[in-house]
């Protein structure tokens, strides 16, 4: 199973939960990041906090959702978008995906530098907490119907 996780600048929210979702290490299962206009840097704050609790950021790269387009690119099970309700912010949409969600969380790059630890911990906090009520679906059981609704709920998460 793939996943894909977009946001605006792929940089901040959508890497961290890549990462959280393949720290997992759940043999079939890979989720991959990209942006509508991507920032084309990770966050360092996201770099700075992911190394802090373990994961691996060697591979960690500000992309275009225009890679996920291309005819060798991974074919997408699941699409989760991740931008936060900011007025103005624009969410990329992800046509012809079988399983569409949003799990909005507020960009924490948007929080002054001084604030940037506690933003990051939070955004990855909410984001972890989706991840696992995910990692413990049993994905293969769920018809597209059902997964599209629970994932719908797990957005909701806090």
């Amino acid at each position: 199973m793939n996943i894909l996780v977009l946001c605006t600048g792929n940089s901040a929210r959508s890497i961290l939960l890549e990462s959280i979702i393949n720290h997992s290490n759940i043999p079939g299962l890979r989720a991959y990041s990209a942006g509508s206009r991507p920032s084309g840097s990770v966050h360092p704050q996201s770099l700075r906090l992911l190394s802090k609790l373990g994961h691996n950021t060697r591979d960690a790269r500000s992309k275009s959702w225009d890679e996920f387009a291309e005819p060798d690119a991974p074919e997408m099970d699941i699409v989760i978008t991740v931008c936060g309700s900011a007025a103005g912010e624009t969410c990329p949409i992800w046509p012809g995906a079988p399983v569409r969600t949003h799990w909005g969380v507020e960009d924490p790059a948007a929080a002054a530098e001084r604030d940037w630890e506690r933003a990051f911990q939070e955004a990855y906090d909410i984001l972890a907490k989706r991840a696992a009520a995910l990692l413990s679906l049993p994905l293969d059981r769920l018809d597209v119907n059902e997964l599209k609704e629970t994932l719908d709920r797990i957005g909701k998460l806090t």
